[in-house]
């Protein structure tokens, strides 16, 4: 397991290039969002990378794998990791009111944080974050007309604890193999799994119902087969519970 304090800060959207794909409306109601902080030169991290290939086959859970950049100096630079996952980290650190950032580390639905390679602690998390009402409680979907990506979000029935929050899109690759020439893992191929290739924030939210609309374009960037929507209570900055999400395939 690594550990480290990190400074960073969110930068811009990414540049993006256009996909041409079918996006089919995300009919289930997940029970959690899990985040995994891997890395590629963190020989700790593969366990996790596996449970994170193992739970984006769950349908009742959206996986999504962040690599940070802060190990990138110990002899090998992760080709997958954004400053902005590091950043994310932290922040999560921060709200919680500790210095808790290591790889591989989950954080499940915006507050719990295990070690990313315990499985039964991501399932306890799951559950425990469950208990609260606000919680993945928003029913949230998405549907294409043209080349736009239309989200939907539904209002708020659980009070002021989940009515106010942003709404992001990530752009997703399933699956991308890499193999590792130098560092931990050197001479190892690692198969990561719903790896955020793209952020895109899509509005602010303050618990009404709404919807907003979205250009294919502007999520989508090389080796993007899948699309997720999430909101979430508090900011970018102080983010806080997940309150819905959903996940498409991009065919």
């Amino acid at each position: 397991m690594m550990t480290q304090s990190l400074i960073s800060r969110w930068s811009g959207t990414l540049g993006v290039c256009a996909i041409v794909a079918i996006i089919r409306p995300a009919h289930a109601e997940p029970r959690a969002v899990v985040e995994l902080f891997t890395s590629q030169g963190c020989s700790s991290c593969p366990p996790a990378d596996k449970i994170i290939g193992e739970l984006s086959k769950d349908p009742s859970v959206i996986a999504l794998s962040m690599p940070i950049d802060y190990w990138d100096y110990l002899g090998w630079k992760d080709t997958l990791a954004d400053s902005r996952f590091s950043a994310r980290q932290k922040a999560y650190s921060q709200m919680r009111g500790d210095r808790d950032v290591y790889t591989p580390q989950v954080v499940v639905n915006g507050s719990a944080h295990v070690i990313g390679s315990d499985r039964a602690g991501i399932e306890g998390a799951i559950s425990d974050t469950k208990k609260s009402d606000a919680v993945m409680s928003v029913p949230v979907s998405m549907t294409l007309a043209g080349k736009q990506l239309n989200v939907s979000v539904a209002a708020s029935h659980v009070g002021p604890t989940a009515s106010h929050g942003e709404i992001w899109i990530c752009a997703i690759s399933k699956s991308i193999p890499i193999s590792i020439g130098r560092g931990e893992n050197r001479g190892h191929e690692v198969t990561y799994y719903n790896v955020v290739r793209n952020l895109l924030k899509v509005g602010d939210w303050n618990g009404a119902a709404g919807s907003w609309t979205v250009p294919l374009e502007n999520i989508s960037r090389d080796g993007v087969d899948a699309a997720v929507v999430y909101i979430q209570n508090g900011n970018r900055e102080k983010p806080g519970p997940m309150l819905g999400a959903a996940f498409t395939s991009l065919h």
